[in-house]
Parts: C-alpha cells; sequence; structure tokens
C-alpha cells in the first residue's frame, strides 16, 4: 500500500480480534484512536501499538486523547497529567512558573506516548473557557484568549522537543456552547467578529508557531455558517485554511456523536466533512457505523506529507525528560 486512507476507526480490546485485523488494512483506514478499554498495562500498549503498525505499510496512525484530567485514557506506568485549568490558575500568580510546567507538560505527555508506540495526543485543547460549556470545564488553560495561547504554545513547544506533532482543538471554539456536542448539537450564536477577536486568537498565533493539526468542534455557528464547523467549508476552507493560513492536517471530530447527527449517515456525515476540508475523519465506538462507511465511501487517500508530519518521530532523552518530571512537579506541588 502506497498511502493511508481517510478514515481513523477504533477497536474493542487489548488485543487486535481476526476481524480487525482485516479491517485496518483496508485502504481507506489511516489511523487507529485507542481508549482506556485498549489499556491494561504499559507491556501491552507497545504489545497491541506494534501489532496495528505491522498490519501495513506505511503504519496507520495511532492517536490516543491525552489530554490530562478527565481525558487520559492511559493511567498506569504514565505520569497523571492535571486539567490544563491547573496551569491557567498558576499563571495568574507566576507566568514563567507556568509557560516552564506547560512546555514540561507537553514534553513528558509526548515522551511518555511515543515511547509505547502512539503517535499523537489529540491535545491541546484551544477553547476558551467561557463558564458556560461543561464539556469543556476545566480542559480549557483559561478564559483569556492569550493565556490560552501562550501556554497552549509552551506546550506544544515540548511536544515538538520530544518529537511529537499538536493538534489544537476544537475549532473556532467550543467553549460558548452551552450544548455538549456528544450527546446534543451545540448552537454559538456569536457573530464571526466576537469569535475572531477571542476564540481565534490562540489558532492565529499557534499556527504562525507552526501548529501541524487542527481539530474542528461539532458546533453551529449560524451567523456564520448553517452547518456545524467540521462539515462546514466556510470554516475550513474560507476561514481556516484561507484567512488563518493553515497548511496541516484537519481531523473531523468523532462522526458517531451527536453533534454530527445533522449531517445525516455515517457515511453523509463523512462525505460532508471531507468535502468542507476535513482530511481525515474519526468514526468511534460505533463498530458497525465504522464497517458501513468503509464499505460504502469513495475517497482518495490523505495527503502523504500531512500524514508523516502528524507521524511520531521520538527523540528519545532520559535526562530532559527526568528533569521535566521534576520542574513539572515542582511547578504543581
Amino acid at each position: 500500500m502506497s498511502a493511508l486512507g481517510p478514515v481513523v476507526v477504533d477497536v474493542q480490546g487489548t488485543a487486535l480480534a481476526a476481524e480487525e485485523r482485516a479491517l485496518l488494512g483496508h485502504p481507506l483506514v489511516g489511523g487507529v484512536i485507542l481508549f482506556a478499554r485498549n489499556f491494561a498495562s504499559p507491556v501491552q500498549l507497545r504489545e497491541l501499538a506494534a501489532e496495528i503498525r505491522s498490519i501495513r505499510s506505511p503504519a496507520p496512525l495511532i492517536a490516543v486523547d491525552h489530554e490530562g484530567g478527565r481525558v487520559q485514557r492511559f493511567r498506569e506506568g504514565f505520569t497523571a497529567i492535571p486539567p490544563m485549568r491547573r496551569f491557567g490558575l498558576l499563571h495568574q500568580d507566576d507566568p514563567e512558573r507556568a509557560r516552564k510546567a506547560a512546555h514540561a507538560t507537553g514534553y513528558i505527555i509526548a515522551h511518555e506516548l511515543l515511547a509505547h508506540g502512539v503517535d499523537l495526543a489529540l491535545a491541546p485543547v484551544l477553547d476558551l473557557d467561557y463558564g458556560a460549556s461543561g464539556v469543556i470545564g476545566d480542559r480549557a488553560f483559561s478564559a483569556d484568549a492569550a493565556v490560552v495561547a501562550e501556554l497552549a504554545g509552551a506546550q506544544i513547544a515540548g511536544m515538538a522537543a520530544a518529537g511529537m506533532a499538536a493538534v489544537g482543538k476544537h475549532f473556532p471554539g467550543h467553549g460558548y456552547a452551552h450544548a455538549d456536542s456528544h450527546v446534543d448539537v451545540p448552537v454559538d450564536e456569536r457573530e464571526l467578529s466576537v469569535i475572531e477577536a477571542a476564540d481565534l486568537l490562540p489558532y492565529r498565533r499557534l499556527i504562525r508557531q507552526g501548529l501541524a493539526g487542527v481539530m474542528p468542534a461539532h458546533v453551529i455557528y449560524p451567523r456564520v455558517d448553517r452547518m456545524p464547523a467540521g462539515f462546514s467549508g466556510r470554516w475550513l476552507k474560507d476561514i481556516l485554511r484561507g484567512a488563518l493560513g493553515f497548511q496541516g492536517m484537519i481531523f473531523s471530530d468523532d462522526l458517531s456523536m451527536e453533534g454530527a447527527s445533522v449531517a445525516g449517515g455515517i457515511a453523509d456525515r463523512a462525505r460532508a466533512a471531507l468535502e468542507a476540508g476535513c482530511d481525515i475523519v474519526l468514526a468511534c465506538n460505533a463498530p458497525e457505523a465504522a464497517r458501513e462507511l468503509l464499505r460504502t465511501l469513495q475517497a482518495p487517500p490523505i495527503d502523504a506529507a500531512r500524514a508523516e508530519a502528524m507521524r511520531g518521530k521520538p527523540k528519545s532523552d532520559e535526562r530532559r525528560y527526568t528533569e521535566a518530571k521534576a520542574l513539572f512537579e515542582a511547578a504543581l506541588a
């Protein structure tokens, strides 16, 4: 096989079943996302990652939601990362200490995941904490867009130093909408000019610093487009690619979420996301829907250069990892 397909799927257990091996060999598959159910121990995780990589060449990208706080799938043998709000609160008292802690955290996350065969963490969250969204909440660094950009930028730099690309989410911002897109269709009624002045500031700054990946929100911004951002060419092509100049990979959020339901069935959702400008789409926690998608979707491979930019490139340095751990622990003590 010469290229990866535009679909990210999941698997059910701690090792691959025979039908899952066949699924991951499908030409439309380009990645695998792991969850807590796929983790029993650090050794098992390395074996699972190696098994996934052995199926095809180039190997599927292996991703995980590993932000910290309530969104950290792997626990045993991994550093417990606090929610990002902790760094924002630290920034109020000591901005330099907060920046160093965020950088160290990025290095720790990347170093530990790469050592276990995982290419990328779907992080950091770039949403602003307006106090409105329960699903975002303490996952956000701050309500201040400049602080979000500063601390997320430090974390991204730490990840890069260990050899991992970052995926900023949830573009253009999920923090203002009340509803949870996992179970509802959130709506944000603000004007584009308001969103541009606040929520887009972290993207504007971090794209200039080389942000490699972006994940759009399953949120409708009706004053900009009637479709959620992840299905909107206005948001993805005109604003993200055009106005902001983003050249990296656009990952859809999970197409099985309720926030994606406005686009139709699973194949309709995938087509709509890809046509709007997503490079790769996630189909998670719905095995039959994922199989249906692979049976019915017709789509070209993903851009090889963008895919390679997301692949983990471990820069193993135990001394630097030990220093990052010490800085992290001291800053958050």
